[in-house]
Formats: C-alpha cells, structure tokens, sequence
C-alpha cells in the first residue's frame, strides 16, 4: 500500500516538471522572434574604430651595432730590449709625440760613446792626411818653379807629383772615413733615441686614450712587439650590417640615433660616413659605418648599441592604426564605418609605410573612423554597434 501511494507521487512530481519546462519554451519561443523583429531581422556587431588622421609618419629601422674607436695606434719599439719604465696606464690621455715607455739603454748608449770615439779618430786621421797633403801640394809647386828655371831635374818634379796625388788621395780616404765614422754615429744616436718609445700619429691630432697594456716593466721584447693601444673616442665609430632590402634606402650623411644599455633613456647622435659597396657572401649584409662626435667621451668602443634610422619620411600621410587591417578575398583593407554610425563598408588598400602601430594609406579613400576590433564578425554593409568609450583617435 504504501509503495503504489509512493509511485502515484513521484509520477505526479515528473509530471508537474514536465508541464513547467514545456511553457518555458513555449514563451521563448515567442520572445525570440520579438527580438529579431526589434532588431529589424539583422545581426549587430559590437566593434571598436579609431579614427582616420593626417600627419608625419616616419619609416623607422632599428639596427644592432657595436662601438669602435675612430682611430686605434699599436704603439710598439723599433727595438729589441728590456722595459725599463711604462709612463702610462689604461685611461691616460696622450698627445702624439708623447713618451710612453723607456727601454734599457745602456748598451745603446755604450755604443754610441764608441762611434763617438771612432769619429774623433777618423778626424784626427783626416786632419794628419790634411796636412800630409798641404806639404805635399807646396813641394810639388817649389819643384814646379825650380823645374822652370832649370834647375830642378824632371825626375824631381816626377816624385813630387807622385807624392802630392798620394797624399791627396789619403786625404780623401780620410775624409771617407770620417763620413763613415759620422753615420755610424748617427745610426747610434738613432738606436738609442728607439729607447725612448713614443706614440706618434698624423690623423686627429688631438689627444687619445690608452685603450690597452701588453707589457710591463721588466719585460723583455722584441722589436715591433706591441706595448699598449692607443684610441681616439672623438668622434667614435659605429659599426653595423644591413640587409640588401634596406640597403638602397641608406646614403652618406643620413642621421642616426643611438641607444646603449649604459645610458638607458638617453640618445646619442651620429651621422653614416660610410657603405660599403659589397656584400658579405654568409650573411647577404652590407657594412655601415657611423660617426658620433662623442665629445664627453662617454660612448666606449666595445659597447652594444642600436641604432635607428629613418629610412623615409611623409609628412602629411593619410593613415589609420595598423590594427585597423584586415584581409577579405585576398585583399588587405579596413572596415569603413558609414555615415550613419550604424554600418561599415570594406574599402581594400594599398599601404606604405608602416610603424609600430599605424600605417600609410597610399590608395584608397578614407575618411572619418575604421574599425579596429572585431573585424572577424564583419562584412560589407555588416550593421555594428561602436561600445561605448571605444572609439580612438
């Protein structure tokens, strides 16, 4: 008894439910045709536009570069020797002309006061074959005249002769060996001026920095070995690569900004000085050479920085929000919002340059606010509704 009274109200219960969920979707059912009819029977879009504008828009490349001095000076011996004293450190500023480094120079100056010796023997030699030569020149004139009064013989004026191209040619010889003499000695003088290492340059000749130190006091080396660099900071070079698709927009004289990670924030000047007019085969790069005055010296040579360039320029653009593109049917445009408010228009274009965030428009007719979110759900002639506080400039 109790089981059939528990069927009957469970049956009663699936009942009720049954009937509730059948008016419900009677009353929807005659609520969404209402609605299609409030809305005209068409679909709305929600979208967000921005506005069509005018104004300079600039073709921008960022380009990675490394810093290198203007001018770099190996500054090495003529000689081989021992350093006896280094005169600069990393980071002292010299002139050209400046000592740097002295060599040991006792065995150059040894030599030196011996080809100084050798020299005031040669002249001491030569100053004897003088006088050798004057007796010589005056006998030969005294045999000469008594030769002509007859009373000198010819044999007599034969040896005077003899003895007077003797001694002149001694005389020469001296004077050969005292010449000899004389260049060796300025040959010593040289080697031992060689010990006293200075730093010369022609370019620039302002003063410059020494970037480097090989060597230290003590050390021995051999000629031409280098000591320490020498580097000119102003100007300072950059050095960066480009791609053949920007290499025909670059010139001499174009200005560029740089940034380095040692100065966040700040931007240096520079302008390009050089192109080279080849590419490298690996990478299909093209080398561009800046120059910065970098008069507080505070750009370095080995810094990374990245250089921009303004490849072109328009200055009165038409232009819309790079977002604002789109492609239909292979065509690349925007959506047009229409007079109305309430409707856009697809309008295809043809696009020029393009930034972070807008674009050039080259051809195409443009006008008033395009969208830019929710192109997805468009068409031509798509009703929309611009959200509230969504419409950019």
């Amino acid at each position: 008894m109790k089981s059939g009274c528990l069927k009957l109200s469970l049956f009663v219960s699936i009942t009720v439910v049954g009937l509730a969920v059948g008016v419900t979707v009677v009353r929807r059912a005659g609520e969404e045709p209402a609605a299609a009819r409030r809305g005209g029977g068409t679909r709305v879009a929600a979208v967000e536009v921005a506005e069509v504008s005018r104004g300079r828009l600039e073709e921008r490349r960022v380009f990675s570069g490394t810093l290198t001095p203007s001018a770099a000076l190996r500054v090495a011996p003529k000689i081989s020797g021992r350093i006896a004293r280094i005169l600069v450190d990393i980071s002292d500023e010299v002139s050209s002309g400046d000592e740097i480094a002295l060599l040991d120079d006792a065995e150059f100056a040894q030599a030196v006061n011996s080809a100084r010796a050798d020299l005031v023997v040669a002249s001491a030699q030569a100053a004897e074959a003088l006088n050798r030569f004057e007796l010589a020149e005056r006998e030969l004139r005294r045999v000469e005249t008594l030769e002509a009064r007859g009373v000198a013989s010819a044999a007599a004026l034969d040896t005077a002769q003899s003895e007077y191209l003797m001694r002149k040619a001694a005389l020469e010889v001296a004077r050969a060996q005292v010449q000899a003499r004389e260049a060796a000695l300025a040959t010593a003088e040289i080697r031992l001026s060689h010990t006293r290492v200075t730093a010369v340059w022609s370019d620039h000749p302002g003063p410059r920095l020494v970037g480097e130190r090989f060597a230290d006091e003590g050390d021995t080396v051999a000629a031409n070995t280098a000591l320490l660099s020498v580097v000119n900071l102003q100007p300072i070079r950059t050095i960066f690569f480009v791609p053949e698709r920007d290499f025909g927009l670059l010139e001499r004289g174009q200005q560029v900004m740089l940034e380095t990670d040692a100065f966040p924030g700040e931007q240096f000047a520079g302008e390009i000085s050089r192109i080279a007019p080849v590419f490298r085969e690996d990478s299909r790069q093209a080398r561009v050479e800046v120059v910065s005055t970098n008069e507080d010296r505070r750009l370095k040579p080995g810094m990374f920085v990245r250089a921009t360039v303004v490849l072109r320029a328009v200055e009165d653009a038409v232009q819309v929000p790079l977002e604002a593109l789109t492609r239909r049917g292979g065509e690349e445009g925007v959506f047009l919002v229409n007079g109305d408010g309430d409707s856009v228009s697809w309008v295809p274009l043809r696009t020029g340059i393009r930034t972070r965030d807008r674009v050039e428009v080259l051809e195409g007719e443009l006008d008033g606010q395009v969208v830019t979110l929710g192109q997805q759900f468009l068409s031509d002639g798509t009703a929309i509704r611009i959200s509230e506080g969504r419409a950019r400039r």
